[in-house]
């Protein structure tokens, strides 16, 4: 979305009193229930992961799920169990020389694997959804989307803040200036977790734990710092210079080298900085982004968003029918959508957040490219600048050491 003119922002504002926790008929809306095409996908990697693609993709009506693909017979038949008449393979070649209808893939394999397995489809002619992060090496990162661009074929990232609709209304809020100067930012995860999956044997608890694998591994700032960096690089259309970053085992003393516990700081233009922190040791306040300007503050949540605004900050119209939320000593600001008509009902509280999880919408949008020839909502070039972001955060991590983040690294070329 490109910046808006503030003045013609506030004069729909106004009117639609824009949300960031929408009614349900608007999220409705900017999904895709169905297809206008019929089509038949395969998932590759039946993982945590991978089944809860599964159970976002039954949503959408007009796909056909008739093949999943694992090299762990377990997992194979656990993703079999959830998709009625799809046939199972123990391998992508297995799949795409049997599965001749299969015009799309989803990828979500260990992260290490996935420059391979999607190097293997688009060659195959299909069209493919990486999960993120979109490789564990820059090198292998830009190998694959070289691959992308050669191929003609709908590639993407599963970026799940650039689909989500709440911070795509965020983000115009933001990017019309509504906070005025940033002046700092934040993000977390925190999952008390022990990130260790039980095997049958030693070779499959192997395969099981490869995140705590520091040869492949990208570890907390991999699998979820990758998905919450590419939100501030999409807020602000700009990259972080350099990184420095710290690691500790906090909790999960059991012979693991992966940190359980990180922070990093990302240095971007214009002395702005974003502190990060994730922990496998701790839930508290689970999973956020908090952006604070001049004039007011946004924090988002994955399912829901608020808007904190200073005191000083001009009043702009539509608050007097905002739905506000008590934090602490803060008041948020829940915007919501027709907020006129749906306090006139006594209706003001209700749909506030998501009716679907994050995963679905990046899906969903996948799926429009590939039938509708629609703009892809995170391509593979931004799914490379947020992965090189991860693997230099972890690189500052491991090493104790600030790390330069050379333009060069972000592009393909």
């Amino acid at each position: 979305m490109s910046p808006i003119d503030r003045r013609d922002f506030l004069v729909h504002g106004a009117s639609a009193a824009a949300a960031f926790a929408l009614t349900s008929e608007l999220v409705a809306a900017a999904s895709l229930p169905q297809t206008k095409v019929p089509i038949d996908v395969a998932l590759i990697g039946c993982g945590r992961q991978g089944r809860a693609i599964l159970g976002e993709l039954a949503k959408i009506e007009g796909v056909k799920v008739v093949a999943v693909v694992d090299v762990l017979d377990s997992r194979l038949k656990s993703g079999q169990r959830r998709v009625q008449g799809a046939e199972g393979y123990a391998t992508t070649a297995e799949m795409l020389d049997k599965a001749k209808s299969v015009a799309a893939v989803f990828v979500a394999t260990p992260s290490h694997t996935h420059k391979d397995v999607a190097l293997e489809c688009l060659a195959a002619g299909k069209h493919v959804y990486v999960e993120s992060p979109l490789a564990t090496t820059i090198d292998d990162a830009k190998a694959l989307v070289q691959a992308a661009r050669k191929s003609g074929k709908v590639c993407v990232t599963g970026m799940y803040g650039r689909s989500n609709p709440i911070y795509g209304l965020a983000r115009s809020f933001f990017r019309s200036g509504a906070l005025r100067d940033t002046v700092t930012m934040r993000a977390q995860y925190h999952k008390k977790n022990t990130w260790r999956t039980p095997g049958a044997n030693a070779e499959e608890e192997a395969a099981l734990n490869w995140p705590l694998d520091p040869k492949v591994s990208l570890g907390l700032v991999g699998e979820y710092g990758t998905q919450q960096f590419d939100v501030f690089h999409w807020f602000l259309g700009a990259y972080p210079t350099a990184v420095r970053g710290f690691g500790s085992i906090q909790l999960h003393k059991d012979g693991r080298t992966v940190h359980d516990t990180v922070l990093c700081e990302l240095q971007f233009p214009g002395e702005r900085r974003l502190i990060y922190d994730a922990s496998l040791a701790n839930s508290f306040d689970s999973q956020h982004e908090l952006i604070c300007g001049t004039m007011g503050s946004i924090k988002l949540a994955w399912t829901a968003g608020w808007m904190f605004k200073e005191a000083d900050s001009p009043t702009q119209g539509w608050e007097v029918y905002a739905n506000r939320q008590q934090f602490h000593d803060e008041q948020g600001i829940t915007l919501i959508a027709d907020a006129t008509k749906l306090a006139a009902q006594g209706k003001l509280k209700e749909g506030v957040g998501l009716p679907n999880p994050p995963l679905y919408y990046p899906l969903a949008d996948f799926l429009k490219s590939v039938t509708e020839n629609t703009p892809v909502a995170c391509s593979v070039d931004e799914g490379l600048r947020a992965a090189a972001v991860a693997i230099l955060a972890n690189q500052a991590i491991t090493t104790g050491q600030t790390v330069a983040i050379d333009e060069a690294l972000l592009k393909s070329e």
